[in-house]
């Protein structure tokens, strides 16, 4: 297997490299907008690249000819998606497209991340084959691309997931909600956390074994992963300060209103796993056990 991974500098994109890098039969090609942040220890090629310039895509995918394209790459801040609706579209929607034609092209499995923000979080927790309805600019934009995909006939496995947390990449100052929570309530500092929406944590670790499964078997169609239990952000918080031994009462509950989410954020979304878990093999990791290996990977860093 010859595997390009797109956005391989980002949070997912990292893991992946780590957990491709494990297999013999497979080669790396990973590509970013920013230099290269994969260790040298970690056999792979890589080329910096710009997808607001088409012909750098191009050259890339032609370059490197891969077997299988994983695609993380993507503004999923759903502010800048709104702000900025130009660069969402060439960026979420144009660049799949542009992938898409190439995978038909040369015959190409590519592996799409998608989010449970293609759902406007009325009828949480939803299958694979529930109708979208977007209730943000990000969320339509992984609507369009998935339709991009599906239209065009390349071969493709779509990856919706939930609400990604992990230990960071080395180097990173990106913070998720886990580790925010963390360090906010090791400073002792107060934070204010959304009571009223709900999701389904998905650890980043899984979402990466996922997406090997998925091209390593040349998956095709919608999978939702993510983990398997529904909290509500608070309540994921309230786990985080409950694992570490921090003071809950720093946390203050707010609603989605509070802070301007209301309406565009779905309230409740959550997946049934049950496809990917019989057609991939994916199997969640449960989130306390989830955050006992992050633990471990702090201390050892």
């Amino acid at each position: 297997m010859r595997i390009l991974i797109t956005g391989s500098n980002g949070f997912l994109g990292q893991k992946l490299v780590k957990r491709l890098s494990a297999n013999a039969h497979v080669m790396l090609f990973c590509t970013s907008g920013s230099a290269d942040r994969i260790p040298s220890t970690i056999p792979h090629q890589f080329e910096q690249a710009n997808f607001d310039k088409p012909e750098e895509l191009d050259r890339v995918v032609r370059s490197f000819a891969p077997t299988h394209i994983i695609h993380t790459a993507a503004i999923s801040s759903v502010d800048v998606c709104e702000k900025e609706p130009e660069r969402c579209q060439r960026v979420n929607i144009q660049v799949v497209k542009q992938l898409a034609d190439l995978a038909t092209e040369f015959d190409i499995h590519i592996t799409f991340l998608s989010t449970d923000f293609v759902f406007d979080g009325l009828n949480g927790p939803y299958r694979e084959t529930d109708d979208t309805g977007a209730c943000n600019a990000y969320g339509q934009s992984k609507i369009d691309a998935e339709q991009i995909l599906i239209d065009s006939g390349c071969k493709h496995a779509i990856l919706r997931t939930i609400l990604v947390y992990g230990t960071p990449n080395p180097g990173s100052s990106a913070k998720n909600l886990v580790v925010w929570a963390k360090e906010a309530l090791r400073n002792k500092q107060n934070i204010r956390v959304v009571s009223d929406q709900w999701r389904m944590p998905t650890w980043v670790e899984d979402l990466a074994e996922a997406c090997y499964l998925a091209a390593s078997q040349n998956a095709q169609g919608i999978f939702h992963i993510s983990g398997n239990e529904m909290m509500s952000i608070l309540e994921i918080v309230q786990e985080v300060a409950k694992f570490w031994n921090l003071d809950r009462s720093l946390i203050e509950p707010i609603s989605a209103k509070d802070i301007g989410q209301e309406n565009n954020r779905p309230r409740k979304t959550g997946f049934h796993l049950d496809k990917a878990k019989s057609e991939l093999g994916y199997l969640p990791t449960p989130f306390i056990e989830s955050l006992k290996q992050i633990n471990k990977e702090l201390v050892s860093n």
